[in-house]
């Protein structure tokens, strides 16, 4: 039996001063109030962009983002609620302590239809759930469907998807952010022909466009690149010198993009009128619960 013996590195890595730690600090907790709901990931990027003390382009440097962050939440530095993470969740049914109880939060939650007299259907895609908490705030806005397909999207998910529209069938808007690289890529175009393959069973076009992250993107907007992975043979066959993710944008930028997306699609005087109607009736809810 051959014993190997691995000798301590004689590279000795510089710690971070309390001075360049706490430029850090400042930095996280700024941005994530200034831009907040964001994930961990996305502040890293901004730190790497912003050239942030000790923080290079490797997971090392990742983990420092994420080690650091979670200090300053603990601490009460940092608020909880400015971070996202979308990849943990309840199911539970929705109980009352009484009629009243329940009439009063119908009335918190009420919301009008902006789709009833749409002449499309739209939903926004969403490869990562991480960022499904940064996009949810313009999505909720807008009263459209937020789906996360965790990568690839399942052949049930898909085929879900489409019988939930219930035979309507006018046309169906899919946006989709996803990363810059084959993987995401490939999930891309995955996604695109499952949903029309189903779609195309109920007589619906389906009209689909990856809003983020593409290549025009990386440059006009300088996002941060990676070395893309060359593992397999179809990581081989991806034809970039670089690779990007989808956390590399901005949290504003990405809710933008999002935003733009679909106000393509509402008419913005009708939705006023709507908006109006619907803080009317939720007032008229408000008032039928104070006698029940």
């Amino acid at each position: 039996m051959v014993t190997e013996i691995y000798q301590a590195s004689r590279i000795k890595r510089r710690r971070a001063t309390k001075a360049e730690m706490e430029a850090r600090a400042e930095f996280l907790i700024a941005y994530a109030d200034a831009h907040g709901p964001v994930t961990v990931r996305q502040l890293y990027y901004r730190a790497e962009v912003e050239g942030l003390p000790g923080i290079d382009k490797t997971e090392g440097g990742y983990r420092k983002i994420q080690g650091q962050v979670l200090d300053l939440r603990r601490a009460g530095r940092l608020e909880y609620r400015a971070i996202a993470d979308a990849t943990r969740w309840m199911r539970k049914p929705t109980s009352y302590d009484s009629v009243q109880d329940a009439i009063e939060a119908t009335a918190r939650l009420y919301r009008k239809n902006l789709w009833y007299d749409a002449d499309t259907y739209v939903e926004v895609w969403c490869e990562k759930d991480a960022l499904a908490g940064v996009i949810y705030p313009i999505t909720s806005k807008y009263d459209v469907p937020l789906m996360v397909a965790r990568g690839f999207a399942s052949e049930t998910f898909c085929y879900e998807a489409v019988a939930a529209r219930n035979g309507d069938d006018c046309p169906y808007h899919v946006y989709y952010l996803g990363d810059f690289d084959r993987s995401g890529q490939d999930a891309a175009r995955s996604l695109e022909e499952k949903l029309t393959r189903f779609a195309e069973d109920d007589g619906i076009e389906v009209v689909f466009e990856q809003i983020a992250v593409n290549e025009e993107q990386i440059t006009t907007l300088g996002l941060p690149t990676r070395t893309p992975k060359r593992k397999s043979p179809a990581d081989k066959a991806w034809s970039h010198e670089f690779a990007c993710e989808l956390d590399a944008i901005e949290p504003d930028d990405l809710r933008d993009m999002v935003e733009q997306a679909i106000n393509q699609h509402l008419d913005q005087a009708a939705l006023e009128v709507l908006k109006v109607a619907e803080r009317s009736e939720r007032q008229i809810l408000r008032a039928f619960a104070q006698t029940t």
